[in-house]
């Protein structure tokens, strides 16, 4: 079979992240202070901030969590099949509510604005503003990713961008992140600009693995746990993201010469506790690679950056990865065979 990614419509997608990224950031940066001025928003008004959503949307979440759980914040982090199943006592007039969804029509999230009516504030992280969670919000912050065909990646690392902009005002007392993000877009540019290169380096990591877990610590949980999915679905390659303190705790395991663990560096003050883990693994003779500042492997490679940065630039090696699995499993990257775009059924 022979795959031409040139044409391929996933790979149009990733490619045309760094636009999607400075319209959004672009977008909030100019137009973003209209979006709480009616009603107004303090938080101070609500017990607890829910924060849900499904798939990359879910796991994009995270480092708006841990942002939120360190200033001090009761804070939630639950998947929306979940929330309105088994979670239903949070669905409160005393609950400000956080919902990420591309589309803004998923099934999941269709239930959730049933079940909490206009009872509950509601947040929308969307790119669709036609969409059914965007005109059903009490507030909306849209992405400017465009249409997607398939995989989360563009619309993703929009949401990213919208969440830390979310969190600065949620959090006007602490450092400001969304500023800094601008930074992102350029190297996201030169990054994507070797593509071709990277595919070819992945290309000779992965052959003959049958199988590759992702892990990391904290904001890279996103990068993790979103990784772990587009894999799945855009290459059909067995991953599994999770944290590296859960690895250790039993899928360790599963360690062998047709395995591959990639490691994300991670923020500061766990990067030891990632670097060692890579270098016992790597010293009993598995197959360890680092994405990081210093990664032996040029498309694991990226350059100190913020922490609101990193998360975004994480998902870069992935992507590529994705590309690279498929083609080395003849698989026409992120064409779906089963699923589709839009999740409409629970």
């Amino acid at each position: 079979m022979s795959i031409d990614l040139f044409n391929n419509e996933y790979v149009k997608d990733i490619l045309f992240q760094p636009t999607a990224m400075a319209d959004t950031f672009a977008y909030l940066d100019q137009e973003g202070q209209g979006i709480f001025a009616g009603p107004q928003l303090s938080i101070d008004h609500y017990k607890r901030i829910v924060l849900t959503g499904m798939g990359s949307s879910y796991h994009a979440l995270a480092p708006l969590y841990y942002r939120l759980i360190a200033a001090g914040l009761t804070t939630h982090w639950i998947e929306t099949s979940e929330l309105i199943y088994f979670a239903e006592s949070y669905l409160t007039p005393d609950t400000l509510l956080v919902v990420v969804s591309q589309s803004g029509s998923s099934a999941e999230v269709s239930h959730l604005l049933k079940t909490v009516g206009h009872q509950v504030d509601v947040i929308a992280v969307v790119n669709d503003p036609e969409s059914e969670l965007a005109q059903k919000a009490t507030w909306k912050v849209l992405t400017r990713a465009g249409k997607e065909f398939s995989v989360s990646c563009k619309t993703y690392l929009s949401a990213l961008m919208a969440l830390n902009w979310l969190g600065d005002h949620l959090l006007p007392q602490t450092e400001a992140l969304f500023p800094a993000l601008a930074e992102c877009i350029p190297w996201t540019t030169t990054y994507l600009q070797h593509w071709q290169e990277h595919v070819e380096e992945l290309k000779k990591l992965y052959f003959g693995k049958t199988d590759l877990f992702l892990i990391g610590r904290g904001d890279s949980l996103a990068a993790v746990g979103t990784g772990g999915l587009i894999l799945k679905e855009s290459a059909h390659f067995h991953s599994e993201g999770m944290s590296s303190a859960a690895f250790r705790h039993g899928p360790k395991e599963m360690l062998s010469p047709s395995v591959q663990v990639v490691l994300f560096e991670g923020a500061k003050k766990i990067r030891r506790l990632n670097h060692q883990m890579a270098e016992e693994m790597q010293g009993q003779g598995f197959n360890a690679e680092l994405i990081a500042e210093d990664s032996r492997i040029d498309a694991f490679r990226f350059p100190a950056v913020t922490e609101g940065c990193r998360p975004l630039l994480e998902m870069l090696p992935v992507e590529m990865s994705s590309l690279a699995l498929a083609l080395l499993h003849d698989h026409e990257p992120g064409v779906f065979s089963i699923g589709t775009k839009v999740t409409n059924i629970e």
